[in-house]
């Protein structure tokens, strides 16, 4: 029994070690694939090909494309598309690092 419980233990720790969290601000509403988001914080993880962005009961999932870039990013920074009406957010450099998120649409 204690062997079972170690091991469900150990997979579930694995399992939450894989997915990336980081946190983003968006300054203005803007839309993550089908969900419209208010401006505030968000906390994103990444897992595999899939972003999932969520603050409380908020929460949208989206496929990405993680790409590295040549050079680190200073801070984390939120690219848009569109001028007028509802921005959609397109791409998320992630500070400290080189990483890239470009959002599918």
């Amino acid at each position: 029994m204690r062997v079972k419980f170690l091991f469900a233990f150990a997979v579930l720790a694995l399992a939450l070690a894989s997915a990336k969290t980081y946190t983003i601000n968006l300054f203005e509403p803007a839309k993550v694939g089908n969900t419209e988001l208010k401006a505030g914080t968000y906390r994103v993880e990444v897992m595999d090909q899939k972003a999932i962005i969520r603050s409380g009961k908020i929460e949208s999932q989206v496929a990405v494309k993680v790409e590295s870039a040549q050079n680190k990013y200073n801070t984390t920074s939120v690219v848009y598309s569109g001028s007028e009406g509802m921005r959609q957010v397109r791409e998320i450099h992630l500070g400290g690092t080189n990483t890239k998120l470009v959002l599918s649409e």
